[in-house]
């Protein structure tokens, strides 16, 4: 990861956490294969701004793949959930995330590439949304039950230019279904910014604090440092980029 620079931060050193949620709120991880040092990684994350909250991990079988993702939903035992791909960092509380849930019964992040038109079986503006952190409730059933409609008979292969500049084609991905449910849905999601589902391989600048790191590399001390700074309700905002 290249260094980045931001002018420095005064706050106030007195940030206390918000109290415990609802009980009934929890994390969800869906994977497949044999745990690793990256998901584990993700749940101590969570464990450590959020320890009030349940971890369940749902094992699908080994031969799972990304469409599998579009099933999700009743592999949560939580009436308030949050998902997360197993290569997330939590790095701040995610309480604003669940309250959005709950008023709208799902909340997430529009895609470092918006356009979904980058699939075969997809044409026109419509949006791309990132998958990896989704906050939701039993409200957002209609967008899953879509969602698991769509990823069956939507050509979700992408064609795009690898390093060498040669065309490459990625079979299939769970978003392209994820983006018609969710164009075609009677109630829309919340969109939390990019804060809360960082890609640092694309997203070379933001404000604030971090939310939640999405990348299998790790955040840098001085991005951790950074965060914290950020995350004291009377801090300054700051901008911050990517040299």
């Amino acid at each position: 990861m290249t260094a980045f620079s931001f002018p420095k931060t005064t706050a106030s050193p007195n940030f206390k956490a918000p109290t415990s949620g609802p009980a009934k709120r929890g994390i969800l991880y869906v994977k497949w294969g044999p745990n690793n040092p990256i998901l584990e990684r993700s749940i101590n994350s969570v464990k450590q701004h959020h320890p009030e909250l349940p971890i369940h991990v749902h094992q699908l079988p080994d031969n799972s793949t990304l469409l599998d993702k579009a099933w999700m939903f009743p592999h949560s035992p939580f009436e308030e959930t949050l998902f997360l791909d197993v290569d997330t960092v939590v790095l701040d509380r995610l309480d604003f995330g669940f309250d959005m849930a709950i008023k709208h019964g799902l909340a997430c992040c529009i895609c470092e590439c918006p356009w979904a038109r980058r699939y075969g079986g997809i044409s026109g503006d419509l949006v791309e949304y990132n998958t990896g952190v989704l906050f939701f409730t039993k409200a957002a059933k209609p967008i899953f039950d879509g969602w698991a409609a769509k990823v069956a008979t939507v050509d979700s292969s992408i064609k795009f230019l690898n390093p060498q500049g040669q065309l490459t084609v990625m079979p299939y991905n769970d978003q392209a279904g994820f983006s018609l449910a969710v164009q075609e849905a009677a109630v829309p999601p919340f969109i939390l910014p990019l804060n809360w589902n960082f890609r640092p391989l694309w997203h070379r600048s933001w404000w604030g604090p971090i939310k939640i790191w999405h990348d299998y590399s790790d955040p840098s001390p001085q991005i951790l440092e950074h965060v914290k700074a950020q995350a004291r309700p009377n801090s300054v905002i700051q901008y911050v980029g990517f040299q």
